[in-house]
């Protein structure tokens, strides 16, 4: 069960805004900063940074208010019985949020389904939520965050999307204003994989649907997904999948089990970092 009393995205407020109900909620509250914001916790105010989440459960004591020239979040009140509620482990209390953008997202999605009054609005909203539930979840289990960590999943994310972009460590750390040993650092420990070998997987992979979708030539495909020269793209293809990029093609329009191969870090060593 589900019912959303109120629901608000992307709420701006005056650098002098407080919000306090002492008595609480009969619902729930659930808050997403996007700017800097103190929560009275505790007997004190405690300052939380941008990206900061806190679910306040009925009946708790709900006092916040903005630090800086202006205050905005993202907010919905409602009232649950599903478990995935009461299974966030750190409540009544601000935490730092792993992927604000991505839960930022899902505060709109919701504010629009919200205004819908279709058959399906209410179970889209009700899994919506605990997508955005189990999003921040992983965000109270995870270490605590770095200060580079979103600009860490921005730059994942912008591998994912255009791995054909002639990536190389110098450029994004320049691009991010660091190091590159720390920046290998940073994202190596967030992710377990280092920023080219996500580079080569995902410029793989792109070449694998590619192969098996287009009539593409090989050279073409080695163009599309990164690569000036074919001869290495066909070194780094039979690498990790143990086929040419043909027998590839041709074992998948067979539908032999090889088109199901599955990329791994096997040789990862020999990367280039």
């Amino acid at each position: 069960m589900l019912e959303v009393d109120f629901i608000g995205y992307d709420a701006k407020h005056s650098d002098g805004f407080v919000y306090g109900l002492p008595p609480g909620h009969e619902s729930y509250l659930l808050i997403l900063t996007s700017t800097p914001a103190e929560f009275f916790i505790e007997g004190e105010f405690r300052k939380a940074p941008a990206g900061s989440a806190i679910l306040y459960t009925p009946g708790s004591q709900v006092l916040y208010r903005a630090c800086e020239d202006s205050y905005v979040n993202d907010w919905i009140r409602f009232r649950s019985d599903e478990k995935f509620i009461e299974q966030l482990p750190i409540r009544n209390r601000p935490f730092a949020v792993g992927d604000a953008e991505y839960c930022h997202t899902l505060f709109k999605l919701m504010t629009w389904e919200a205004t819908l009054t279709t058959s399906g609005s209410r179970s889209v909203l009700s899994l919506l939520l605990h997508t955005l539930f189990l999003k921040l979840g992983e965000s109270c289990e995870r270490p605590a965050a770095s200060p580079h960590s979103q600009e860490m999943l921005d730059l994942r994310k912008r591998i994912y999307n255009n791995p054909e972009l002639p990536w190389n460590v110098e450029d994004m750390a320049k691009d991010l204003h660091l190091s590159a040993g720390y920046l290998q650092t940073l994202y190596k420990s967030m992710f377990g994989s280092s920023c080219m070998e996500d580079v080569i997987l995902q410029r793989l992979r792109r070449s694998q649907d590619q192969l098996v979708s287009t009539d593409k030539s090989v050279r073409e495909i080695a163009e599309d997904c990164g690569y000036n020269n074919v001869e290495h793209f066909c070194r780094q293809f039979r690498k990790f999948l143990g086929v040419s990029p043909t027998r590839y093609r041709r074992d998948a329009a067979a539908s032999l089990p090889a088109a199901a191969r599955h990329l791994t870090l096997a040789g990862s060593a020999d990367l280039p970092q």
